[in-house]
């Protein structure tokens, strides 16, 4: 997962601005106890951080994969 389809995925599951306020503020015990910026800053697999960020707002297995993805072009 690129940093650019992370920042979608979370757009798209939380809406961009609560988003944005998951991504600074929600601390995450997966990946050290920090918060998903943090984390990224950190050199934290993009992946990774979306997977412990949807573990922990409890975002349902349907929604975690695939998403980030833009349409493909036709």
């Amino acid at each position: 997962m690129r940093l650019s389809e992370f920042w979608l995925a979370v757009s798209d599951e939380f809406g961009e601005a609560y988003g944005r306020v998951l991504v600074d503020d929600q601390v995450l015990g997966a990946v050290g106890g920090v918060t998903a910026s943090q984390a990224l800053s950190r050199g934290v697999p993009a992946k990774q951080v979306w997977a412990a960020l949807c573990d922990v707002m409890d975002v349902p297995a349907e929604r975690r994969y695939g998403v980030g993805q833009r349409e493909p072009k036709k």
